[in-house]
């Protein structure tokens, strides 16, 4: 039998995954004033026990002011190195490639965690609240209930982008191995990006190339300090139903890739509210088609992400070249071990040599002596086929 395409290595400029299975960024909402907590490790960490080859670790702030809620990890002063390299060496120790998005939530910031509401906050109990400031490309919100945020000032705008580049230093210094720079879901790269969103009159505002300067200058900027051999992914909203749409994401893919992106991290929506909705029907590998567009017609490495959630689907998406990576993300908060699942289940790694020694051991050693037992990801009971 031939090595499915889903457990075999990339390389990625000098960082090679040992499979193409990788944890897509997910808020976790439990960092203290932006610092890393026991949560950030046991959730980064069980991830790289499960078997993954890139565990990519949630969006974390280049400024204060990016916050999109209190929770959020922070990358804006060194300070918060320490805590942050301890989660790299976990994931580092269990085989698994260490990586970080970096984000700025713009007019998407001061806001309940998701699971209090979502709503604007108010400033009580917060200590920094006129430092914790709504800022975007143009002063437009979205919906129209939201607070309105400031323009950020032409003078402005090159501080910013300088914050960008200093957390991807921070970064390296922490070690991560692989950076994605989150321009997708409303947040403040995408707030440029979108006409939606960006109503300016000056050369960051108005034509497309225009609207799509602050992101390029991003990347031109964290490429700076984020090491020639490490890779560096960008995040799109590729279909946003706002005005910026895969036409849109293939021509800034093929601005910034010469640049040194190395991948698009494949996603959708997010402009006109807080949920990430599609402009298609949500079901199985809806956002595929998008990693497939922009890797035929970009000529980029693309990584598809939004309800993969079985091994043959992501393996049938890597047959037919549609991308190069796939990510999950909530199927893993599911099944942290959905990695090593996913190699047994395509007949691979009968070892369990994907996991840890001490997961390994006793789950091939149950495997190889009792015969008659199927693991309950197999099937939904003692009778079900």
């Amino acid at each position: 039998m031939a090595q499915p395409m889903l457990f075999e290595p990339i390389s990625i400029r000098d960082v090679t995954l040992k499979n193409r299975v990788v944890v897509a960024p997910m808020h976790q909402y439990s960092a203290v004033k932006g610092f890393a907590t026991d949560w950030h490790l046991m959730n980064a960490g069980r991830y790289a026990a499960g078997g993954a080859g890139l565990v990519i670790m949630e969006s974390t702030k280049v400024e204060r002011r990016g916050c999109g809620t209190v929770g959020d990890l922070g990358i804006w002063d060194d300070a918060f190195i320490p805590g942050l390299k301890r989660c790299v060496e976990f994931i580092r120790q269990h085989n698994s490639v260490p990586g970080i998005q970096l984000g700025h939530s713009g007019r998407k910031a001061r806001r309940f965690r998701p699971w209090e509401g979502g709503a604007p906050l108010k400033p009580d109990g917060i200590d920094d609240w006129d430092q914790w400031e709504l800022v975007s490309s143009s002063a437009r919100n979205a919906p129209e209930s939201d607070p309105t945020p400031r323009a950020l000032a032409r003078e402005e705008i090159p501080q910013v982008i300088e914050r960008w580049g200093q957390a991807a230093r921070r970064a390296h210094e922490a070690g991560f191995d692989v950076l994605d720079i989150h321009a997708a879901h409303g947040y403040l790269i995408h707030q440029f990006l979108s006409p939606f969103s960006n109503v300016r009159n000056d050369d960051y505002g108005g034509s497309e190339l225009n609207r799509m300067r602050f992101c390029i200058e991003v990347v031109e900027c964290v490429r700076t300090y984020w090491p020639a051999s490490k890779p560096l992914f960008v995040r799109f909203s590729v279909e946003d139903d706002a005005g910026w749409g895969p036409d849109q994401s293939v021509a800034l893919a093929k601005i910034l890739k010469p640049k040194g992106v190395d991948v698009i991290d494949c996603s959708s929506g997010g402009m006109r509210g807080s949920p990430v909705v599609s402009a298609g029907p949500v079901t199985y590998g809806y956002q595929v088609p998008y990693a497939e567009r922009l890797r035929r017609d970009a000529d980029i490495m693309s990584m598809a992400v939004g309800l993969i959630v079985h091994a043959d689907q992501a393996e049938q998406i890597l047959q037919e070249g549609r991308a190069d990576l796939i990510a999950l993300a909530r199927e893993l908060l599911y099944n942290p071990n959905w990695p090593m699942d996913a190699a047994q289940k395509l007949g691979v790694d009968r070892q369990f040599g994907s996991v840890p020694p001490a997961q390994a051991y006793w789950l091939a050693k149950r495997a190889q002596s009792v015969k008659s037992v199927v693991p309950s990801t197999f099937m939904k009971g003692m009778n079900a086929e």
